[in-house]
């Protein structure tokens, strides 16, 4: 048995243009921010992003809440802080009272490259964003919280 649908209206024709939008500008950043941090720093994205992670948790995080906060699983994690910690940038401490697990944070070094990689990563992104100003970038963000309150929980 088929399901009825309602039938597209203007409004959610011009949703779609804005969903194939978002898209094609995520693609486009993400693309360029693959290829700079390639370029300028020899490093990938997703080191950066476990960087970033444990750069804001100072004291370390365990190897499961890393995945779990970046929403990868643990095998691509274990991958990229395995070449983190060979690079000194990132070091594992037991966790006391748990012979299974580790604690993972970047070590001073670590702190210093990821500092120089997210004050690029914020250049990168405004220009990336074609050098989107104050209330522009205001107003574009409140118009995807918007979308995000209004959709789905799990999207936020």
């Amino acid at each position: 048995m088929t399901k009825e649908h309602p039938a597209p209206s203007p409004a959610s024709k011009e949703s779609l243009r804005l969903w194939l939008r978002i898209l094609k500008v995520q693609r486009m950043v993400e693309g360029e921010l693959r290829e700079r941090f390639r370029t300028e720093f020899d490093t990938t994205l997703p080191r950066f992003d476990v960087m970033s992670a444990l750069y804001r948790y100072r004291d370390g995080m365990k190897m499961s809440e890393l995945s779990r906060a970046l929403k990868v699983s643990n095998g691509n994690v274990t991958g990229i802080v395995d070449r983190l910690a060979d690079d000194g940038l990132a070091l594992r401490v037991p966790v006391p009272g748990d012979r299974r697990a580790a604690m993972v944070r970047l070590t001073k070094r670590g702190i210093e490259v990821f500092e120089a990689q997210a004050a690029a990563h914020e250049v990168w992104v405004h220009e990336a964003l074609g050098g989107l100003e104050g209330e522009e970038s205001a107003m574009v963000a409140r118009m995807l919280d918007h979308a995000l309150t209004e959709g789905d929980d799990d999207a936020q």
